[in-house]
Parts: C-alpha cells; structure tokens; sequence
C-alpha cells in the first residue's frame, strides 16, 4: 500500500474531471495545463485522471472493473465526482444520491486503504444544456444530500459549490478559469484532509508511546 506522504490521487468522475472542452464537437480536452487535474500534479500531486465523458454514477455490474482499477493503481485518495449525467439523463437528486450511496459503500470495501472524499459538483446554470430551471434547482440539491451520503458512508466530502467555478455557455462544463478555480479549491480540501490525518497519526503514536511506559 502506498505511503499518504506519496500523494497519489485517482481522480473518478465525469467529463468534467475528463477535461471536456465543449468548443469541441468531438470530445476533445482542454490542454493539460488548463485541466484542473494536471494543475493538482503541479502543486506536488502524483495524479490517475479516471474521468470519462457521459458517465453516470456506476451501478453494481460496474463495480468489479472499478475494483480493479483502485487495485491497480493503488492510490492514497481517491475523489469521486459524479452525478450531474444523472441529473441531465432525468434522475432525481435523490434517486442520484441512493446510487452514490451505493457505489462508496462497496468502494470503502474494496479501497485498499485509500481515502475517499465525494465531491458535490457545481450546481448547473442556465445554459444551452441546462434549459430547465426545475434541473437547476435539482444540481443544488446534490451538495446538502452529499453531504450526508459522505457521513453515513464515513467518507471525507467536498463542495464545489463553494469554489466559484466558472461554467462555460452550455451551464455545465468548467471553463478555462473554472479548472483553475476547482484545481485551487481542491488543494484546500486536501491539505486538509492530509493534516487532520497527520495529527491523528501523531497523536495514535503518542498514545501507543504511553501505554507501553
């Protein structure tokens, strides 16, 4: 298993963790040094960009390959961003988050020791994908709901909400700046995550210290 001093991240998710830049008609990404994961590896970050255009949150027959893949690049953390696909694909917040729920619980079996931190996506905006304001309403809701999916599974949870990530004119994908955005807010998350786990390993070996006085 790898050291949490390593810093490796896979990073699961949709086209926005992909890179996708919706001026392209072809599936096309950004340059790497606009996706957000490429500027995680410049902040010291040894990074597995799993996003995949399109993709929804798995379902079980899906599981054994995303096994497999936590095995074989044996990370130390691990983010999942998913949902929105859901959403435009007419899933309810609810019916997102009961998948979501699934999907940690059999990837805290299977981890290998990774740590794992759900990440609400940005809520969509008015945009050329985004023409319903009942689906805008719908994205917001998935931050508070993950929130607590991340408890119940004992997960570590992120808000991109939070981050001012600029969407591009289809209300969904990141921007040029939104990378940027998302890619500096993250590091936050995970500098602290990486500390509170420090301390506490600090502190189980001052306590096993004493009790063998």
């Amino acid at each position: 298993m790898q050291e949490v001093g390593m810093k490796r991240l896979l990073c699961f998710g949709d086209s926005n963790t992909f890179g996708y830049d919706p001026r392209s008609c072809f599936g096309s990404r950004y340059p790497s040094d606009v996706r957000w994961t490429s500027l995680l590896q410049g902040m010291g970050w040894e990074v597995a960009n799993c996003g995949q255009n399109g993709l929804c949150i798995p379902r079980e027959p899906q599981f054994p390959a995303l096994t497999a893949l936590l095995r074989s690049i044996e990370p130390a953390f691990v983010t999942v961003m998913l949902g929105s696909n859901d959403l435009l694909n007419g899933s309810s917040p609810e019916d997102a988050v009961a998948h979501m729920e699934t999907l940690l619980r059999r990837m805290a079996e299977d981890r290998a020791g990774a740590h794992i931190i759900l990440i609400a996506p940005p809520p969509m905006q008015p945009g050329d994908w985004v023409q319903s304001p009942a689906l805008v309403r719908s994205s917001a809701r998935l931050a508070p709901l993950y929130r607590t999916c991340a408890q119940k599974c004992g997960v570590s949870f992120a808000d991109a909400g939070a981050w001012n990530v600029a969407l591009t004119f289809d209300g969904v994908h990141f921007s040029p700046e939104g990378h940027a955005a998302f890619a500096a807010g993250l590091a936050v998350r995970l500098s602290e995550i990486v500390n509170a786990e420090e301390c506490a390993s600090a502190a189980e070996t001052v306590s096993c210290a004493e009790a063998a006085q």
